[in-house]
């Protein structure tokens, strides 16, 4: 039969070949073809020959084709066919498909939707067909018959991949499901039907297969929906990522639930990379990418940005034209991100409406850490992300030598987080890349050498993280030593930063370590002071870390080796035998350098004492160095006055005198070397060892002692100082008696700390202590008397005192502290002195500045973080019992000298190093509290004792200080006191964790002092609310706080309506007339603008939430009716009520009368403010009104609020500003230069009034608009604006000039604004605007 229907289709008609197969039953033509197909041979043949004979113009033959088709779709799946053979066939069901009949190609396409529904479709070879079948049906434009009555071809396409689209499909067929619709002209609802069900199905895919479907999903894009596609592929792996990260949380109990890290990494950058593929094929994909990215972060940027879209954006970077546009995301978004941080964090009422969110810090180190698993495409832009924010955001300035921020404190921490941020992405990427490490290296190295002008402390730092990770991979690169050439050309600190941070390569690398001698010793006969300044660094710091043979172990110096150092042991006998050579080859070079400036000269003095702790054995050799070069300046005869050649110290060259030797200095050193050598070094000589050594020690010894005793001898004259001569800085003699005088004043600090060392509690060497104290203030007294009258530059420059930390801290303990019967004698000589007293805690202050202004101390053991926390822990609990033990009152009652008393130096020491710990070691503030405990705590209950209690602990002592200077009468109020005692109280307060018992103990009190007591001291009054405020706001927020105190401050100045009499309300009796303005009023109106700040953020919130919803409600429509909505009317009614009572607020300040200056500029620019975040608001129901659930009542109650309470008195406050003008009463023309102080005063006050108004204006305008979309009639309790066009008159212009006369310049601009008509006022406000 089959050959015959072959032969019959042949002939030119198809007549016969028709007739053959309607005598063909179904199931005989079903099973010719299916022998046909199973055989091969001749199928195509076959199929053209049945498709001949059934034409589709008759019923018929459209019907056995559609049979035809139905047993080809079944063949082909059914898996018997060979490949090819069932290519063939659909090859030709495709051809054919077009000839069809509508209603049978409707039906066609239901088989298929029937197959796909049933899962029983076994290859999914047949769907090739599917949109081809599709594409025919959309072509027909008569009407077809489908479920919903007679359809048109689209409506029936429509109909059908609808129904397609709400089958279950197989998760084998997703993908083949997903390719089939690229090949059919979709419509964009079509589009979004298609791709909602394909994003439906990723969760119930294996990993594997989810990048081909993406790709899929990717071209069938190229047609729209491009943004939800991408919505939909980084929302799904940032919920897998999530789900990741809880399994990991807890513990792998779930271990089973998603695939392992490494699969799921590799799928991400699988997805990574096919979506930059598509971008480079499609730029729009990518334009929507980075809009639907922006749009995000209006919002919750957590809902788009993730560890995946972060990773995808850094991808996209490799694409040049979106390079830019990226990372200025990536920037914006870690600012921002760091911002809201930060806002949360100093706002409880944030907190309890913004829940805590992922920060993007954290998912770019995420990003980081997941990059290990082959993301190359990822590590570079990650690279360049890192240094562009340590460019964008490390410090800018420099000032003394310390880098310096600039701009607010939350930018500056901001920024101080960017750039900590672009380090941690530098360094984690440098430890899991191996291949990109020099190229790291490369840039920082190439950032430290050519920015000398701007601070690298940070890139510093990080250099320094990189090479203590891998000392021993870096040590052969070339890049650090090239660098070494540039050496002589950098900035001192920069040289001293870049050799601390490359000391553990030096340990590592010989030939590393001889480049770096080679270079530092040119730069040691280098013309410029820097480079030999240099050269003096490099060697001290080799002196310093190369161990010789027999030194002190680590563990037994008294500073460790240093934060840099890496644990590499490569001192064996004969290193250490080299090094020992190596380093007195460095203090012979360094020996030359006593001869050269004092500045190099005063290096080595400091630097020469850490040698010697770092490498005892190089003691003989140093202090051989330091003996000779005193002997220069010493007078051996022992009966000769003075002791020491100070004037050899000074150079006059022509007519400049400037220091050659530090003498001063060199003792210090001298003398700090000697006690170390004696307290570690000779202790541990047994028998005959270190004679020699010894001797050398002994002569020193003799000669400090010969120089105390003669120094005391020597009289002002004996050193050709006496008051009577010249102390000016403009003479060559003046600038050298200074010079010397500051000499002399540091020896005797040297020889007052070494003769305390040696004093044992001696009564004789207390008093001569005591005199060389008198030695120092005898020329200190001479330097500031003559300073204070020559009103020179160096009146204001402190004299750096040479006592070390240490002693400071012993002296004190000694002086204060020191109860033992046996030291009764000795030290009740140097307790007789209250000036020294003075002297020894002014000291103490001295040095705590020093850490504060540099980050470290002058002295032995400035440098070491532990010595210095340790000293400062000792000084601290001694300043504290003397200010508690005798209190201020009872020490100023007996005191009759001038000056502070040593009570208030002990507060004011106690309030900078409260300061200084919280600055420097805030992670050790517990180990700071504990030591303070004079009490102790037992051994057991040292765990329980928290910080907060801690604190709370020193807090009462403190406030029981306050509370006694507050309960004394008003003319025995020391404010200095009270101040410092406030300022120690905020300082403590930050410890205390918010929300314990003590944080609110600690708020009540100082609401409750805020409200009781009255002081008219506005520095106080300044400092105690702002204390109070801070407090406050991390409790709840401080709005109805504000509302009380402006109707106190109304009551205290005044109506501006002078008949109006204001009813005195006493909520804080810390507003009195005095204080109210501008000290509290300014507090206030600061505090306000915090509040509006927070109410913007958290509009600018819901509003980007709000526009988020639409494309994620149409996906998951339940999760943003139960989430969402009930955030947002929390947040709304919050917002609600922080306007509303700052409408109040501004209610009564607006209706106060302010004097003019600072209070009235600010108020007027705060109430522009309020003005604008009503606009926002008004502005955000104007974006949500179409929504079912219109305004809420409370809205409508703000707009009468702000309409009855605001607006008017806002005016009226206006016209109160302009009418001071015309009060200023003409004068003759010697006030006339005070009257315009006035008028300029005044002038600057009304600048702000056109910005008000029209700030007003926009806020009606968009009422207005709001009331006609939301149908509520929003404008029937707002007062309607004056019109703000105008004409001029010309009867009152000239009536104007005729009273002004000469003064028109002056007075015509003011009588304007007398004008009871508004219209020329108006004008001229708008004049002040331009």
């Amino acid at each position: 039969m089959d050959l015959k229907i072959l032969s019959l289709a042949t002939d030119k008609t198809t007549d016969k070949l028709q007739e053959c197969l309607q005598t063909l039953k179904t199931d005989d033509l079903t099973n010719l073809l299916q022998n046909q197909a199973v055989k091969g041979r001749a199928v195509g043949a076959f199929l053209r020959a049945l498709f001949k004979g059934s034409p589709c113009s008759e019923e018929d033959g459209a019907h056995r084709r559609y049979r035809i088709y139905s047993c080809c779709i079944q063949l082909v799946e059914s898996g018997d066919l060979q490949q090819e053979v069932a290519s063939e066939i659909i090859g030709l069901l495709m051809l054919e498909v077009h000839h069809f009949p509508g209603p049978l190609l409707v039906e066609l396409a239901n088989e298929f939707v029937g197959a796909v529904r049933e899962d029983s479709l076994v290859n999914g070879k047949s769907l090739e067909l599917l949109p081809i079948i599709l594409t025919a049906v959309a072509t027909k434009k008569e009407d077809l018959a489908g479920e919903k009555g007679n359809l048109n071809g689209e409506e029936s396409k429509k109909q059908l991949i609808d129904s397609l689209c709400s089958v279950r499909w197989a998760q084998r067929f997703v993908i083949q499901l997903t390719s089939l619709f690229k090949d059919v002209h979709l419509t964009t609802e079509e589009m979004d039907l298609v791709v909602a069900k394909v994003l439906m199905m990723f969760p119930k895919l294996s990993l594997q297969e989810i990048p081909p479907l993406v790709y899929q999903l990717l071209v069938l894009s190229s047609k729209g929906s491009r943004r939800r596609v991408l919505d939909g592929i980084i929302a799904f792996f940032s919920e897998l990522d999530k789900q990741h990260s809880k399994e990991q949380d807890s513990d792998g109990l779930s271990e089973l639930v998603t695939a392992p890290a490494d699969e799921l990494r590799h799928v991400e950058g699988t997805v990574i990379l096919h979506i930059v593929f598509a971008i480079k094929l499609d730029c729009e994909l990518g334009r929507e990418l980075l809009k639907h990215l922006k749009a995000g972060q209006q919002g919750d940027s957590s809902k788009c940005l993730c560890p995946f879209s972060i990773a995808l954006l850094l991808s996209l970077t490799r694409i040049q034209r979106f390079e830019e546009q990226v990372f200025d995301l990536l920037k914006t978004s870690v600012v921002k991100s760091f911002k809201d941080l930060q806002l949360r964090q100093g706002s409880k009422f944030l907190q309890s409406l913004v829940p805590q969110r992922t920060c993007v810090s954290a998912m770019i180190l995420d990003v980081v850490k997941n990059s290990v698993h082959s993301w190359d495409h990822v590590t570079q832009g990650l690279i360049e992300l890192g240094f562009i924010l340590m460019d964008s955001y490390g410090p800018k300035k420099i000032l003394d030598g310390k880098a310096i921020e600039v701009g607010s404190s939350l930018s500056k921490m901001t920024n101080q987080h960017a750039c900590k941020l672009g380090a941690n992405i530098l360094l984690e990427t440098f430890k899991i890349h191996e291949m990109i490490r020099q190229e790291i290296l490369e840039q920082v190295l190439n950032r430290v050498v050519t920015r000398t002008s701007s601070p690298i402390n940070h890139f510093l730092d990080l250099l320094s993280d990189i090479i203590t990770y891998a000392p021993l991979i870096l040590q052969s690169g070339s890049k650090v030593t090239e660098m070494f050439d540039y050496l002589s050309f950098l900035p001192l600190q920069t040289v001293q930063g870049l050799l601390k941070a490359v000391q553990p390569l030096l340990k590592v690398s010989m030939s590393m370590r001889d480049s770096l001698i080679l270079v530092l010793r040119k730069a040691m006969f280098a013309s410029q002071l820097d480079s030999r300044k240099s050269a003096v660094a490099g060697f001290l710091l080799l002196l310093k870390n190369f161990k010789v043979l027999g030194s002190l172990s680590s563990s037994q110096c008294s500073q460790s080796i240093g934060v840099t150092q890496v644990h590499v042991d490569v001192h064996s006998r004969y290193n250490s035998v080299a090094n020992e050579t190596f380093c007195l080859e460095i203090i012979d070079s360094l020996k030359r350098c006593l001869g050269q400036q004092a500045d190099i000269r005063l290096m080595l003095y400091e630097g020469f004492y850490d040698v010697l702790r770092r490498n005892s054995q190089l003691a003989n050799a140093i202090m051989q160095t330091l003996f000779s070069q005193l002997k220069q300046f010493y007078e051996p005869e022992p009966d000769l006055l003075p002791p020491l050649k100070v004037g050899a110290c000074v150079l006059t060259q022509g007519s400049q005198s400037f220091l050659q030797e530090p003498l001063d200095h060199l003792l210090s050193c001298i003398q700090h070397c000697l006690a170390w050598y004696k307290s570690r070094v000779i202790p541990l000589h047994q028998g005959d060892e270190g004679e020699e050594e010894e001797e050398l020690y002994h002569e020193l010894d003799d000669m400090l002692e010969s120089i105390t005793v003669r120094m005391i001898k020597s009289g002002l004259e004996d050193f050709e100082l006496d008051k009577s001569a010249d102390f000016s800085q403009s003479t060559n003699v003046g600038i050298k008696n200074n010079i010397c005088a500051c000499l002399i004043m540091g020896v005797c600090e040297v020889l007052i700390e070494y003769n305390f060392s040696i004093s044992n509690f001696s009564k004789s060497k207390s008093e001569e202590i005591l005199s060389l104290f008198m030695c120092y203030k005898k020329f200190s007294d001479i330097l500031t008397e003559k300073a204070g009258k020559g009103k020179t530059k160096m009146a204001s420059k402190a004299h750096d005192s040479l006592l070390s930390m240490k002693f400071v801290s012993d002296l004190l303990t000694a002086l204060f502290r020191d109860s033992i019967q046996s030291h009764e004698e000795s030290l009740s000589v140097l307790r007789s002195s209250s000036e020294f007293m003075h002297y020894a805690v002014n000291v103490a202050l001295q040095k705590v500045q020093q850490l504060t202004r540099r980050g470290h101390m002058s002295g032995p053991d400035g440098q070491n973080p532990d010595k210095i926390f340790q000293n400062l822990c000792d000084i601290t609990r001694v300043l504290l019992w003397r200010y508690t033990s005798i209190p201020t009152s009872v020490e100023e009652s007996g005191k009759k000298e001038k000056g502070k008393s040593i009570s208030l130096l002990c507060l004011e020491g106690l309030q900078k190093t409260f300061s200084a710990m919280q600055q420097f070691y805030q992670p050790k503030m517990q180990q700071f509290l504990k030591a303070l405990d004079v009490m102790g705590t037992e051994e057991g209950e040292e765990v329980a004792v928290t910080v907060t209690q801690r604190a709370s602990f020193q807090i009462r002592q403190f406030q029981r200080s306050l509370l006694n200077l507050l309960s004394s009468e008003e003319e025995d109020f020391n404010s200095k006191e009270a101040l410092l005692l406030v300022t120690i109280l905020s300082s403590l307060s930050r410890l205390l964790e918010p929300g314990s018992p003590q944080f609110v103990q600690m708020l009540s009190w100082t609401s409750k002092i805020c409200k009781e007591y009255s002081r008219e001291d506005a520095s106080f009054c300044k400092s105690l609310m702002n204390l109070f405020f801070n407090l406050h706001v991390l409790y709840k927020s401080p709005v109805t706080l504000l509302r009380d105190l402006s109707q106190d401050i109304h009551g205290q100045l005044g109506d501006i309506d002078q008949d109006v009499e204001i009813e005195k309300t006493d909520h804080f009796a810390m507003v009195t007339v005095r204080t109210a303005a501008p000290t509290v009023c300014l507090l206030v109106l600061s505090q306000a603008e915090k509040v509006l700040e927070e109410v913007d953020w958290l509009i600018t919130k819901i509003k980007g939430s709000a526009s988020q919803e639409t494309p994620s409600d149409e996906v998951t429509p339940e999760d943003a009716s139960s989430q969402a909505v009930p955030s947002h009317l929390l947040i709304e009614k919050a917002v609600i009520m922080q306007l509303g009572t700052l409408v109040t607020f501004f209610h009564e300040l607006v209706q106060t009368a302010l004097p003019s200056g600072s209070c009235v500029d600010t108020l007027l620019k705060d109430l522009s403010k309020i003005y604008s975040t009503l606009t926002a608001f008004v502005k955000y129901y104007l974006q949500v009104c179409q929504s079912s659930r219109g305004i809420p009542n409370t809205v409508e109650k703000l707009v009468k609020l702000s309409g009855s309470h605001l607006t008017p008195v806002c005016y009226s406050f206006i016209s109160y500003v302009q009418n001071k003008r015309n009060n200023i009463p003409k004068c003759p023309e010697k006030e006339k230069a005070a009257v315009g102080t006035i008028m300029a005063k005044v002038l600057r006050e009304t600048k702000p009034i056109p910005n008000l108004v029209f700030a007003i204006e926009q806020y009606e305008k968009f009422l207005i608009q709001l009331s006609k979309k939301s149908k509520v009639n929003l404008m029937q309790h707002m007062k309607l604006s004056t019109s703000r066009d105008f004409k001029i008159k010309g009867n009152i212009l000239d009536m104007v000039l005729r009273e002004d006369g000469n003064d028109e310049n002056e007075e015509g601009t003011a009588s304007a604004y007398t004008q009871q008509d508004r219209e020329p006022a108006k004008k001229k406000r708008k004049k002040c605007l331009s």
